[in-house]
């Protein structure tokens, strides 16, 4: 879920042709996470293989990433969540819990043949366990796109990798990325997307969005450091927050008083004690330099003993990304040797 900025955020709406040719570091978990949620069957039930295996995650995987290299250039790095920091653990007990009520409100939906109610139960109760992430891993592997495991937050390492200009920009729905410091940062990189909305039973529509953090501190009219001590007041994935105070209360009170330790008694009482160590959390994360973004050569046979023969794919499917790989490689044998011939134009 991340730190709440909804309220405060300076963003641009983009169209897909405006990030033609981008590269973008990928939050993988949280992509996956969508996956899982919205293809499913009627009932909400993801879809699965023959041994039960669910693979919801991998068709959204494979067919809108492809599409979205093939059709747009857009060159996604997929980044890996590795173990949380500690503090982190008491949000994911949270959100178990959440997912467990939301499996028992699920089943009773499905008792009583309430497909809408299970769908928008079935939303809520997706679990992104190992096997689903080491398939995703596989799939990317196999289709030559690059990844990155991070050493903690994807959101972390997804930030640094854009802060070093190794990549465009971040891409997560979480505004975490903008706390970890990307410089740019995309949400809703998707070609006809929908995003339901539990809480309403209703599905909006996505438009890719770009928040750059230079020009939303600016606006603010505060410091990054800033930006992460309002998110510690608002609460965070590794804080509870001050109660009664949101975005926008807790930006007039960082632009009063500067920092957390100047707030009056009444805020300071409420706030953790481990605050400097909750800063560091975003403003110096644990990441990596030592990765490789160049996409490798497809393994297409390798593709379609995995995808059609153990999870049970159509070959249509598999045969369509696979043709999309083939497009996207054979732009860049041809751009590779336009630029060795002195012709970077192509003409």
């Amino acid at each position: 879920m991340g730190f709440n900025l909804s309220p405060l955020v300076v963003k641009r709406q983009l169209t897909l042709d405006e990030i033609r040719g981008r590269s973008l570091a990928v939050d993988a978990n949280n992509m996956l996470y969508q996956f899982l949620a919205l293809i499913r069957m009627r009932d909400g039930r993801p879809f699965t293989d023959a041994h039960g295996r669910v693979t919801s995650h991998l068709v959204g995987l494979v067919l809108r990433t492809t599409r979205l290299i093939a059709e747009y250039d857009i060159r996604p790095v997929f980044v890996f969540d590795g173990k949380p920091p500690d503090l982190k653990i008491q949000t994911l007990e949270a959100r178990r819990i959440a997912r467990e009520k939301a499996r028992k409100e699920w089943e009773a939906a499905i008792s009583r043949a309430d497909e809408a109610t299970a769908w928008s139960k079935a939303v809520r109760m997706s679990s992104l366990t190992k096997t689903l992430i080491d398939d995703a891993k596989r799939v990317l592997e196999l289709l030559g796109i690059p990844y990155v495991q991070a050493p903690q937050e994807a959101e972390a390492q997804a930030a640094h990798m854009a802060v070093r200009g190794d990549v465009w920009a971040a891409n997560s729905r979480d505004y975490d990325c903008v706390l970890f410091g990307s410089p740019r940062f995309i949400r809703y990189v998707t070609i006809s997307g929908q995003e339901f909305l539990p809480s309403k039973a209703i599905s909006r529509p996505l438009i890719p969005e770009l928040i750059e953090l230079s020009k939303l501190l600016s606006s603010l009219e505060i410091t990054r450091e800033q930006l992460v001590d309002l998110a510690i007041l608002v609460g965070t994935d590794f804080n509870k927050g001050i109660r009664g105070v949101g975005p926008k209360s807790a930006l007039k009170l960082i632009k009063a008083h500067g920092k957390l330790e100047a707030l009056s008694e009444q805020y300071r009482r409420q706030l953790p004690e481990n605050i400097e160590e909750l800063r560091q959390i975003f403003l110096k994360p644990v990441v990596v330099d030592d990765y490789d973004l160049v996409f490798k050569q497809m393994n297409s046979e390798g593709l379609r003993r995995f995808l059609c023969e153990e999870r049970l794919f159509s070959s249509e499917r598999v045969d369509l990304a696979i043709s999309r790989m083939r497009a996207f490689h054979e732009r860049q044998r041809s751009a590779l040797t336009s630029w060795l011939s002195g012709d970077p134009e192509g003409s």
